[in-house]
């Protein structure tokens, strides 16, 4: 039996998914998926577009050929490797952000000046790297998801449970972040305290996550007190991780104990 894919490919408005790891949302999706190899899935929010069958691509929406960015999905599609499996793919291009953030009053190099920040673009392809406190698909790139699972075994070894927060996320997914915030009251200068513009978090670039504990509220400062944090300061460099956001650090972004990034060079083992 061929083993089913565990990566996920990327264009700038779609994303192929392999059809295992997706959520049926009717008895009719259902269907599809078990039958599916690869789905089509819309970056801006999630919508299923596709299903990449053995007998063809079967349609999930209407006007399916007029879905901003299907012909470079369906160019990615038929160029996949043999199994489907992670490949140093390169990084997708950064020529739409600057209009994305133009409309959140935002002007790039202004910001990148004024944080340190740089601007970080897309892999073209991921690997699974397990799944986060919500058994949600973690995704990385290949290094870094080989060095978070032997990180965990060497925690679990020393009777430390390390949890996945979230991993990769895309820069739509960053601007939904904002735009949930905003809708809540949040002022764009309030959130950016908290969230990197997108564009510019760690998170687009596959080699970052947010780790937590069991018990404990994600993304929190108290996350600082616990076991798991104490064993992250003494180990985590040995697996080529560092904390990217301590206290003081020069990007303006509030004390994040619980973000760490993959630095191969920086791995020992």
């Amino acid at each position: 039996m061929r083993t089913p894919p565990r990566t996920l490919f990327n264009t700038p408005d779609i994303e192929l998914w392999p059809a295992w790891l997706l959520r049926a949302r009717s008895n009719g999706d259902a269907r599809i998926l078990s039958r599916a190899t690869w789905l089509l899935r819309r970056k801006r929010d999630g919508g299923y577009l596709a299903a990449a069958l053995a007998e063809g691509l079967m349609p999930l929406v209407p006007r399916l050929p007029r879905e901003p960015g299907l012909d470079d999905a369906l160019d990615l599609l038929d160029t996949l490797p043999r199994g489907g499996d992670a490949t140093d793919a390169g990084t997708l291009p950064l020529h739409r952000l600057a209009e994305r953030l133009d409309a959140l009053g935002l002007e790039a190099g202004a910001y990148a000046a004024s944080t340190g920040l740089g601007l970080v673009a897309e892999p073209v392809a991921l690997t699974l790297a397990g799944f986060d406190r919500y058994r949600r698909p973690l995704w990385l790139l290949p290094g870094a998801a080989r060095a978070w699972q032997r990180m965990r075994e060497a925690a679990a070894r020393d009777e430390v449970t390390l949890e996945a927060i979230s991993g990769y996320r895309s820069h739509d997914y960053q601007l939904g972040i904002f735009a949930r915030k905003h809708a809540r009251g949040l002022t764009l200068a309030q959130i950016l305290e908290v969230n990197a513009a997108p564009g510019f978090s760690e998170h687009h670039a596959g080699d970052a996550l947010d780790i937590g504990a069991p018990g404990e509220p994600a993304a929190e400062e108290s996350f600082e007190r616990t076991p798991t944090f104490a064993w992250l300061q003494r180990n985590a460099p040995d697996w080529g991780f560092t904390m990217s956001y301590p206290r003081g650090n020069p990007h303006g972004i509030v004390y994040e104990p619980w973000h760490w990034r993959h630095a191969p060079s920086d791995a020992a083992g």
